[in-house]
C-alpha cells in the first residue's frame, strides 16, 4: 500500500472537495481525506494500484494537482477570483443602471447583450465547466445550479432579442448580476474560509529562516548564512540572541534562554545548555550556542505537529458525515424543485413565461449546498488551529466533536496530578550518625535504577561511600549488601521490613543483620495546577476521577489535597483498563495519563489524553496531547471542544434553516433572483465569520 499527499488547486466550495472525495472512492482508494480549506488530499492506494493514473484522474476533473516536490506555481492574476469579479463587474454595473437611469442605449437590446455576453462567458468558463465535470463524476456540485440559473436568464433574453427585440424580454442584468455577486460571495468565502487555516499557516511559516552554517577548515571555523531548509543532519550551526533555531537538534557549545511558545503555548522562557535538545523554529533569546543538527524537513518536531494538526482538520467528525449526505442530494433536489416551481407558475398559476422562468431562477440561485459542507470543517479548523497554538495537540475533528459529551476525566497519579519528581521529606536512624546513615543509603541506591534511588543518590552523593559487596537489587523488595566487617545490608520498600515493624507509612528502611535502622520518606511534587484543574473541572460539571497503581494511603491524601472524591488505588494495567470500561458505561470518560501502563486505559477511554513528556506509547495511544507539559491546558482543550461543537450545530442551524426558508420564499415569487444571488454568495461568509470567533471567543463559560 502506498500513501499519496498532494495539493489540489481549483476547489472553489466544499462540493469540489465531496466530488474528489467520490472519485478517489469510487477507484478504491483508502483513508480518504480531502479538505477543501487547505487544498490538500491524501490517500492510500492499495497494492497494484495505480496512483500516477488515480492522480490524472483528478486532473481531468478539472483541478490541479501539485506534488509536495513539485515546484510553486504563481497562478496568474487573470485567473483568480479577484480579477474574475473585477472584470465582470465592470460590465454588470452599467447593466444595473439602466434600472434607475433613463438613458435609452442603455435600454437597447443588443447593448445589453453585448454587456453581458462577457460576464456570461467568464462564469460559464469559471462554473460551466465545474458543473459539467461534477455532473460526470454523478455528484452535481453547487456550480450546477449557478450555470443553469444564468443560462436560463441568458438564452430567455437572446430568444426575445432575435425573434422579438422588445425590452419585455429582457434579463440580461439578471444573468451578469448572478454570475458577479456569486464571484462575490466566492471571493469573501475564499478570504474568510483562509482566516480559519491561520494558525497552521503561521506555524508553517516559522520553518523558513536563515541559518549560520559553521564549517571548519584546519581547524577555523568559518561561519556562511544558508537557507535553513538545504541544512542536513550532522551539520552544525551558530544561533545568536534574537535569532530562530533553524532545525531541530542539540547544544554542544554554549547556554541561553529560549522561547518554545510556538510550540507548547508556554511563554515563559526555557533555560538551555549542552546536551540539551533544541526545537526547530523556536527563538532563542537570549545567550549564543551552537548546536548540532539531529532532524531536518518532515522529520522536525514542528514538521510533525503541522502534518498531525492537517491530519486532524482533514478527519471528517460525524456531523460533517450527515451533512455531506444531505448535500449529496441536495442540488438533484433543488433541480426538482426549480422545475415544478417553473411548472407551477406558468400551467397553474398562469403566469407569463418570463415571470415563471424567473422564480425558477430564483430557487436555483438561492440554494446553497456548499453551506451544509463548510458548516463543521470551518469550526473544526479553527478550534484544531487554536489548540494547536496554545500547546494542544487535538488528533482529530472527531475528538473535539467528542469533548462535548464528556462527564467524567480520570487522572493517573505520578507524572500526571504529580510532577513525577520525588522531593525529600523526614528521615529517621537509629545506632548510627546521620553522615554514615546517608553514606550507607548512598552507598546501595547508586546500584539501583529506581527513580526514588535516583533522587537519593543525587542528593547524599556528598555524603561519601562506605565499601560494600555482593550488592544486588531484588526486584520489587529493594538493595542487599555486604560490608567489609560482614554485615549483612538491606534497604528497600516495607516489603522487606515488614517483620520488623508494622508502620508501612514510609519509602524506605534500613536494616542491619536484621535489625531497623531507620526510614526514609519522599514526597512526590503535587503539579502546581492541578487544585486550579480540578476545580474548573467540577465548576463545568466534570467528575474527576483519581486511578492509580500507588497504595490506597498515599492516593487517599492526594485526592483530599486536590478534592477529588473518586479514588481507584493499587490497580494493575489490567485493572484500570476494566476500571475504564465500568466507568464508560456510565457516562463518556476522558482519561490523563502519561505513562506505559495507562497505554491500554488511554486508547479504551472516549478520549486518551497524555502530557508532552510522557512515553512515546501513551502519546500514540492519546487522542490528545499537552505540548506545554502542563495540566493548565485541560481545561482549555474542554473549552475548545465544547465551543467548536457548539458552533458546529450553529452553522448547521444557520446553513439548514437558510436553505428550508430561503427556497420555498423563492418558489413562491417573493424573491428577486438577482437579491436571491447576493444572499446566496453571503450564506457562506456567516459560516466563516461565525468559525474564525472561536480564535478569540472565551471558551472556558
Amino acid at each position: 500500500m502506498t500513501s499519496v499527499s498532494c495539493k489540489v488547486e481549483g476547489m472553489h466550495c466544499t462540493t469540489c472537495a465531496m466530488n474528489i472525495s467520490k472519485y478517489l472512492e469510487k477507484k478504491g482508494m483508502e483513508n480518504v481525506n480531502v479538505s477543501f480549506a487547505t487544498e490538500e488530499v491524501s490517500f492510500t492506494a492499495p497494492a497494484g494500484a495505480d496512483s500516477a493514473e488515480v492522480l490524472n484522474g483528478i486532473t481531468q476533473l478539472g483541478f490541479r494537482v501539485v506534488m509536495p516536490d513539485d515546484a510553486p506555481v504563481k497562478v496568474a492574476f487573470f485567473n483568480t477570483l479577484t480579477f474574475k469579479f473585477i472584470f465582470c463587474l465592470i460590465f454588470t454595473l452599467p447593466l444595473l443602471l439602466h434600472m434607475w437611469i433613463s438613458w435609452p442605449w442603455l435600454h437597447h437590446p443588443w447593448v445589453q447583450f453585448w454587456l453581458t455576453l462577457p460576464v456570461y462567458l467568464t462564469g460559464l468558463w469559471h462554473f460551466g465547466r465545474s458543473a459539467a465535470k461534477s455532473v460526470m463524476n454523478g455528484m452535481a456540485n453547487m456550480d450546477v445550479l449557478v450555470t443553469l440559473g444564468a443560462t436560463a436568464a441568458f438564452v430567455y433574453s437572446l430568444t426575445g432579442t432575435i425573434m422579438y427585440g422588445s425590452t419585455d424580454y429582457l434579463f440580461y442584468e439578471t444573468t451578469a448580476a448572478i454570475i458577479t455577486l456569486v464571484f462575490l460571495g466566492n471571493l469573501l468565502e475564499e478570504r474568510s474560509v483562509k482566516q480559519t487555516t491561520s494558525a497552521i499557516a503561521d506555524l508553517a511559516r516559522m520553518q523558513i529562516t536563515t541559518a549560520r552554517l559553521i564549517n571548519t577548515d584546519h581547524g577555523h571555523e568559518h561561519i556562511k548564512e544558508v537557507d535553513n531548509r538545504t541544512l542536513r543532519p550532522g551539520d552544525c550551526v551558530l544561533v545568536n540572541t534574537g535569532d530562530k533555531i533553524p532545525m531541530d537538534g542539540t547544544i554542544y557549545w554554549g547556554s541561553g534562554h529560549t522561547n518554545e511558545s510556538m510550540i507548547t503555548g508556554e511563554s515563559a522562557p526555557v533555560s538551555k545548555q549542552e546536551k540539551d535538545k533544541v526545537i526547530g523554529g523556536t527563538i532563542l533569546e537570549d545567550g549564543s550556542i551552537k548546536v548540532y543538527i539531529t532532524a531536518t524537513g518532515k522529520d522536525t518536531v514542528l514538521s510533525y505537529i503541522i502534518e498531525l494538526v492537517k491530519q486532524a482538520q482533514s478527519d471528517k467528525a460525524p456531523m460533517q458525515r450527515l451533512a455531506d449526505r444531505i448535500s449529496a442530494v441536495f442540488v438533484p433536489l433543488v433541480l426538482s424543485i426549480a422545475i415544478v416551481t417553473f411548472l407551477g407558475w406558468y400551467f397553474i398559476g398562469h403566469t407569463s413565461l418570463a415571470t415563471a422562468m424567473m422564480r425558477s431562477v430564483a430557487v436555483l440561485v438561492i440554494a446553497c449546498p456548499c453551506a451544509m459542507g463548510l458548516a463543521t470543517p470551518a469550526a473544526v479548523m479553527v478550534g484544531l488551529g487554536r489548540a494547536a497554538k496554545n500547546g494542544i495537540l487535538i488528533k482529530g475533528g472527531h475528538t473535539l466533536e467528542m469533548f462535548s459529551n464528556i462527564r467524567q476525566i480520570v487522572f493517573d497519579k505520578t507524572g500526571t496530578l504529580t510532577t513525577g519528581k520525588l522531593q525529600l521529606g523526614q528521615y529517621s536512624y537509629n545506632d548510627l550518625t546521620e553522615e554514615a546513615f546517608k553514606s550507607v543509603v548512598y552507598s546501595l541506591e547508586k546500584y539501583s535504577s529506581h527513580p526514588i534511588a535516583r533522587s537519593v543518590v543525587t542528593l547524599w552523593k556528598s555524603a561519601g561511600e562506605t565499601p560494600l559487596q555482593q550488592v544486588r537489587e531484588h526486584k520489587g523488595l529493594g538493595m542487599r549488601a555486604k560490608d567489609k566487617q560482614g554485615n549483612e545490608w538491606q534497604l528497600g520498600s516495607f516489603r522487606m521490613a515488614a517483620g520488623l515493624t508494622a508502620d508501612d507509612s514510609h519509602n524506605l528502611y534500613l536494616i542491619r543483620n536484621n535489625q531497623l535502622l531507620g526510614w526514609i520518606d519522599f514526597i512526590d511534587e503535587i503539579r502546581p495546577e492541578a487544585a486550579t484543574v480540578i476545580q474548573q473541572l467540577k465548576d463545568a460539571g466534570i467528575e474527576p476521577v483519581l486511578l492509580s497503581g500507588d497504595t490506597e494511603r498515599k492516593c487517599r491524601e492526594l485526592a483530599a489535597t486536590l478534592g477529588i472524591s473518586k479514588v481507584y488505588a493499587e490497580h494493575s494495567p489490567e485493572q484500570k483498563l476494566q476500571e475504564i470500561d465500568r466507568l464508560m458505561k456510565i457516562a463518556p470518560t476522558a482519561m490523563v495519563g502519561d505513562g506505559i501502563n495507562d497505554a491500554p486505559a488511554l486508547s479504551r477511554a472516549t478520549i486518551g489524553i497524555s502530557l508532552s513528556d510522557a512515553t512515546q506509547v501513551a502519546m500514540q495511544s492519546a487522542n490528545v496531547v499537552l505540548l506545554n507539559n502542563h495540566l493548565g491546558a485541560l481545561p482549555l482543550a474542554m473549552g475548545l471542544g465544547k465551543h467548536t461543537y457548539l458552533t458546529i450545530r450553529q452553522n448547521l442551524f444557520w446553513a439548514f434553516i437558510y436553505n428550508v426558508v430561503a427556497i420555498p420564499v423563492a418558489a413562491l415569487g417573493f424573491l428577486n433572483p438577482i437579491v436571491g444571488a447576493g444572499i446566496m454568495g453571503l450564506s457562506d461568509v456567516v459560516l466563516a465569520i461565525n468559525s474564525v470567533r472561536l480564535r478569540y471567543k472565551n471558551v472556558y463559560r
